[in-house]
């Protein structure tokens, strides 16, 4: 029966999306296939790209049975297959993972704003095929030791509630901050974890770009990474803990860029998207104020680098325009 249902503007525009989104993964995996030399690695990759590769073209008939103009999203132009390897060491999956992560929050809104019964069960199965493969990313990462584990702490013994504001403060009238809590402590783990691998990410385009606003680009972006790592360790040093070893991943001296000047743009847009959602989490989450503050400046910092990439992207052509609401 849903097949005689309209498709409403919001399923619309989240297919839209989703369409230039996979078909940027589809592309990077491609390349990642081709230059892995660890055979498990090149299974799961593979395995991810045969179950995303028949959910492209579902998506290419949804909006061809409605008489919707199919996006260009990203080709086979995109990838450059014989370029050498620009990362080593596990990168190929880290980066997957990440890309899944996105994946994993994207679908949750798309599901939200989908009621045809035949788009929402495509949302279903998508979700379902990113939470087995992020699972799958990480164990693989963890068994080869490119993955650290979070900090361990201290089983709680009681229920405590929280009866003075000043837990708010995060100061005591000495001036001494409290201990960030493990709800915290996730939170800039996370952001950690993240930013570690947007600087590696920056880094690797930075060196094979060849367009100079572009490039300037992308080195700002790791600048703006690496800033935040800065910052977020030093939380973590203040509060009496270590700081997470570099995750795996080692840049090459290549300079032959694997992707398109667009798709690396593109993808740079998609992870400084996810990373401001992130901070907004965080902000709503966080209970000491000088952490609520540094997050709320990491935010408008990764905001300004967001707009500027999607100015960069319409000054070059390579944006393209969202379907109108022509109702």
């Amino acid at each position: 029966m849903s097949n005689h249902i309209k498709m409403s503007s919001t399923e619309l525009g989240s297919l839209w999306t989703t369409y230039h989104k996979k078909t940027m993964i589809l592309r990077i995996l491609e390349y990642f296939i081709e230059k892995s030399d660890d055979q498990r690695a090149k299974e799961l990759m593979s395995g991810l790209w045969e179950g995303l590769h028949p959910k492209v073209i579902e998506i290419k008939t949804f909006l061809e049975n409605e008489g919707a103009a199919v996006p260009i999203g990203f080709t086979n132009g995109d990838v450059n297959l014989n370029a050498p390897t620009l990362f080593e060491n596990g990168f190929d999956i880290m980066f997957c993972r990440i890309l899944k992560e996105i994946s994993m929050g994207m679908y949750v809104l798309h599901m939200t704003i989908s009621y045809r019964e035949d788009i929402v069960q495509f949302y279903k199965q998508l979700t379902e095929l990113t939470q087995t493969y992020y699972n799958l990313f990480t164990q693989y990462l963890l068994e080869r030791d490119l993955l650290p584990r979070p900090t361990y702490t201290m089983m709680p013994k009681t229920v405590d509630y929280i009866a003075d504001t000043q837990y708010m403060k995060g100061t005591n009238i000495f001036g001494q901050k409290r201990q960030i809590n493990a709800v915290e402590f996730g939170l800039i783990y996370h952001s950690y974890e993240t930013n570690d691998l947007g600087m590696k990410l920056m880094r690797g385009f930075a060196q094979c770009s060849k367009d100079d606003d572009v490039k300037k680009y992308f080195t700002k972006g790791k600048a703006i990474s690496s800033e935040i790592l800065k910052e977020l360790s030093d939380i973590m040093n203040q509060n009496n803990i270590q700081p997470p070893a570099s995750s795996g991943g080692t840049l090459t001296s290549s300079v032959e860029a694997p992707f398109s000047e667009k798709l690396m743009l593109f993808c740079t847009y998609l992870l400084s998207g996810f990373s401001l959602g992130g901070q907004g989490f965080s902000v709503g989450f966080n209970l000491r104020n000088d952490l609520i503050v540094k997050t709320t400046v990491f935010g408008k910092d990764i905001y300004e680098y967001s707009l500027e990439g999607a100015r960069l992207m319409m000054e070059k052509g390579w944006l393209e325009e969202p379907p109108k609401m022509e109702v």
